[in-house]
């Protein structure tokens, strides 16, 4: 399966990503991603040089935290950049930006989910387990 993305959300997960994972903006986040998020994140940075291609649902589901993290990474830094300036300020509306882009994929991902749950369903008769979530495979 395939995630597609565009030039903004790539940009967006990246930079996002790049500043969870550096701490860069620490001073001015409450938000610090625990380890395993971290981990999730580091994985993801070298898949985002076009459309993440998939092949199980565990992938996916990793994919979805890591992205998660980023969100919730740019969530904190838009209410910093709101409160620290102005609604309508250049960071602010930027960090807006970046949040919403990571949102629609976010999204995507959840819709992608739901859709390698029902043919799993569909294809083995019975309900997704971490079994079937790991060694289903789905091609591109």
């Amino acid at each position: 399966m395939i995630l597609h993305c565009n030039y903004e959300e790539l940009r967006a997960l990246r930079s996002g990503g790049r500043s969870l994972l550096e701490g860069g903006a620490e001073e001015f986040s409450y938000v610090l991603a625990p380890p395993e998020d971290r981990s999730r994140v580091e994985a993801l940075l070298p898949r985002l040089d076009g459309d993440v291609s998939v092949t199980t649902l565990a992938e996916l589901r990793g994919v979805t935290l890591a992205v998660h993290a980023i969100l919730e990474f740019l969530r904190a830094e838009m209410d910093v950049a709101v409160i620290a300036t102005h609604a309508a300020d250049e960071l602010a509306v930027a960090a807006y930006f970046d949040f919403a882009h990571v949102l629609t994929v976010l999204h995507r991902l959840h819709e992608l989910a739901s859709e390698m749950e029902a043919l799993i369903e569909v294809v083995t008769g019975a309900p997704v387990d971490a079994e079937a979530a790991l060694t289903f495979r789905f091609p591109d």
